[in-house]
């Protein structure tokens, strides 16, 4: 995937799938591997608005992030302060490095530019088992309002369709 990145000059890179499927792992891994300057890494955890904030996330960072990255401005995310439920920082982002966004809904989010768009899935039992595991409980009251935002995200935009990149992980 690496070289995929590579040859097609991919200045944005989207890391989008179900939750609990391994897209920070994969994130984590294309960064370490990644050869030259570092990519800057934006993880949507770290930017939805709280457990509705699937759709806003996307949007905001569409709008904010990456369309001035972009043009070559700086551009900015809301970095949300999930116990305050509030936004608690703007980070900003600097134009010239290769910019990785991760998440559910990542290919919403890059969607006004040109990316390579990474697709990560894995079986239903694996993601539930991972995602609530990961959040030692604190996901567990969730995962049913967060599934069917994803669902609602994927009937509305198919984003599998959209992969450049597939990756399936394996049931444990």
């Amino acid at each position: 995937m690496l070289e995929r990145c590579r040859t097609a000059g991919a200045r944005v890179v989207a890391i989008d799938g179900p939750s609990g499927s391994g897209k920070s792992t994969l994130a984590d891994a294309l960064l370490r591997a990644w050869p030259g300057p570092a990519p800057e890494l934006v993880r949507l955890d770290d930017v939805y608005p709280g457990w509705n904030g699937l759709e806003p996330a996307g949007a905001a960072v569409a709008h904010e992030l990456v369309a001035r990255h972009a043009r070559g401005a700086v551009g900015r995310w809301g970095r949300w302060d999930w116990a305050a439920e509030r936004v608690a920082s703007i980070e900003r982002s600097r134009p010239g490095r290769v910019l990785i966004v991760e998440g559910c809904g990542a290919f919403a989010a890059t969607a006004p530019v040109e990316t390579l768009a990474v697709w990560v899935e894995a079986s239903p039992r694996v993601r539930k088992r991972r995602a609530l595991e990961r959040d030692a409980g604190a996901f567990d009251p969730y995962w049913d309002l967060w599934e069917r935002q994803w669902r609602r995200y994927v009937a509305r935009t198919a984003p599998a369709r959209r992969a450049d990149v597939r990756v399936r992980v394996a049931d444990d």
